[in-house]
């Protein structure tokens, strides 16, 4: 139990329903598509595409989204891959030729055709009860009347408007400012987007004057894209990938999403006494943060495209990870891995719901960096992603940059099972800290026997590149001891990633928890 002498927040309880997402607009609209008679995919569909409005900086339509889910009366775990792909035309060799060792992220070459719209129509009809039109209406009224901008939005929103380009400044900035805490945000041309789709469908989006105002955009500054990349985009579904830590299994989607570097990290972890350490002292930290830099590597070398996808059980081996473990030194930092070129940033949402009937859903959507590449359609203001930059234009790679290929994700949703019961749908935003942060979560509630919202809430730290990010909630002499090691060790200007989570207990009562670090919260009934 939680000492309340002491800032914080307690976990939330409910029967009925229940959603943990970043922001309270959302999970209040989630909430009430439960009451309605929606179930959780309903739930999360509605809250999520509100996200796009709430929080424009790190998501909306013109972007990507991973689902995991389980159907009322069934543990069975199924994947849904809501990402888009590179235009058919796209060249690593042409981006070679211009001299360019990456793929830049303001350009639209890093624009791949956004995923999610297609993904929420299919789960809408599929699995969902209520209609895409009502999903839709939460969302199309918040983008006419406008949010209030909260305060870890108005934040990143400072933080990332200087990506904000040609139209896209006139729709996201206010004078040429980013918005104060409080000041009202209003996206009309989205809202009319999502009417028509609301009406039409997905080829509302994928086909006709939406689509042509998107590759406008693109084609302008000089993207290769077409109007038949937009029309056959499709999301695929997949089986999703999993591991056990002292057991506790850990299910994630599969490529091109890096869910694997979490099972490779717990599987490493399992090789060292992680449950007799103090769980905020430095040698904790420093044995996570070596096992993460090898997973991380291994993520480099192989994780892309589900269709190039290279080893993919060679990482998920407990050989592999015994192997990697006895790399460790305990007492002396590695040099980090040598770093690929692709870009991993830090702007996603996250949203899981649990309905009455225990169908589970752990949905995770982004555009990638803040405000995505900084391009915006000219009428509708539909920001575009940037998620291309996650190729690499190594020759070769099976990340490499191609016409029609996927890249590599760093947004994950996982769950967790026990004993083949589904018992947590789960997510940790964050970019390239989301393996990390499930191998963490997982650690502090199995480890440490944590609340779940103490394990949500325990102070972070993160290998990022040759840096070590610790987070204020360490104390200096942990960070004094970390750099003793060989560290290079800094506090990060921005928390370091989010979490929200969903306990299916024992006695039927469900619990939340929704990480401080951002604005949001749990709300169920």
């Amino acid at each position: 139990m939680r000492d309340f002498q002491t800032p914080g927040r307690s976990a939330v309880f409910a029967e009925n329903g229940l959603c943990a997402t970043s922001h309270p607009l959302a999970a209040g609209a989630a909430i009430d598509i439960l009451k309605r008679g929606g179930n959780a995919m309903d739930a999360a569909i509605a809250g999520a595409v509100l996200l796009g409005i709430c929080e424009p900086q790190m998501t909306g339509i013109g972007g990507d989204c991973f689902l995991l889910y389980s159907r009322p009366g069934s543990d069975k775990i199924h994947a849904v891959n809501g990402s888009g792909r590179a235009p058919a035309a796209a060249s690593a060799a042409d981006l070679r030729d211009q001299g360019l060792q990456a793929v830049p992220l303001s350009s639209p070459h890093a624009v791949t055709v956004p995923g999610a719209m297609d993904a929420f129509c299919h789960l809408a009809e599929t699995e969902g009860k209520l209609g895409l039109d009502a999903l839709l209406q939460p969302a199309i009224h918040y983008a006419d009347a406008g949010v209030p901008v909260a305060p870890r939005v108005a934040f990143d929103w400072a933080n990332s408007a200087a990506t904000l380009q040609g139209t896209a400044r006139q729709a996201y900035l206010f004078d040429g400012l980013p918005p104060k805490v409080g000041q009202m945000f209003r996206s009309p041309g989205q809202a009319e987007v999502l009417r028509r789709v609301a009406r039409e469908g997905r080829d509302a989006f994928y086909t006709g004057e939406v689509a042509e105002d998107m590759l406008t955009a693109l084609t302008m500054r000089g993207g290769v894209h077409s109007t038949a990349d937009f029309a056959t985009n499709t999301c695929t579904t997949s089986t999703p990938v999993s591991g056990e830590y002292k057991g506790i299994e850990l299910v994630e989607h599969p490529p091109n999403g890096q869910g694997a570097t979490a099972i490779l990290m717990l599987n490493m972890l399992k090789h060292f006494d992680i449950a007799a350490m103090d769980p905020f002292s430095a040698h904790r930290a420093h044995i996570e943060a070596e096992a993460a830099k090898l997973a991380y590597d291994a993520r480099n070398r192989f994780i892309a495209d589900p269709d190039h996808t290279a080893r993919l059980q060679h990482m998920l081996s407990p050989e592999t990870a015994e192997k990697l473990a006895a790399l460790v030194n305990p007492n002396r930092a590695m040099a980090a891995a040598a770093p690929l070129s692709e870009a991993v940033h830090k702007d996603t949402i996250y949203i899981t719901v649990v309905d009455k009937d225990r169908m589970a859903v752990s949905l995770i959507y982004s555009i990638f960096h803040g405000f995505g590449s900084g391009i915006a359609s000219e009428k509708f203001g539909i920001l575009l992603q940037n998620r291309g930059a996650g190729f690499t234009l190594e020759p070769g790679h099976p990340n490499e940059l191609g016409g029609g290929k996927r890249p590599m994700h760093t947004i994950i949703p996982g769950m967790l099972r026990q004993n083949g019961r589904v018992v947590m749908p789960f997510g940790v935003m964050g970019g390239a800290y989301q393996p990390n942060g499930h191998a963490r979560l997982v650690s502090n509630l199995v480890d440490f026997d944590m609340d779940l919202q103490a394990a949500i809430d325990a102070p972070r730290a993160f290998c990022d590149g040759t840096v070590m990010n610790v987070e204020r909630g360490y104390s200096d002499g942990v960070r004094q001891h970390l750099g003793d090691l060989g560290h290079k060790v800094e506090i990060p200007q921005t928390a370091i990633g989010g979490a929200q989570a969903i306990r299916i207990r024992n006695d039927g009562v469900l619990e939340g928890a929704s990480d401080p670090r951002k604005d949001g919260c749990a709300l169920g009934y």
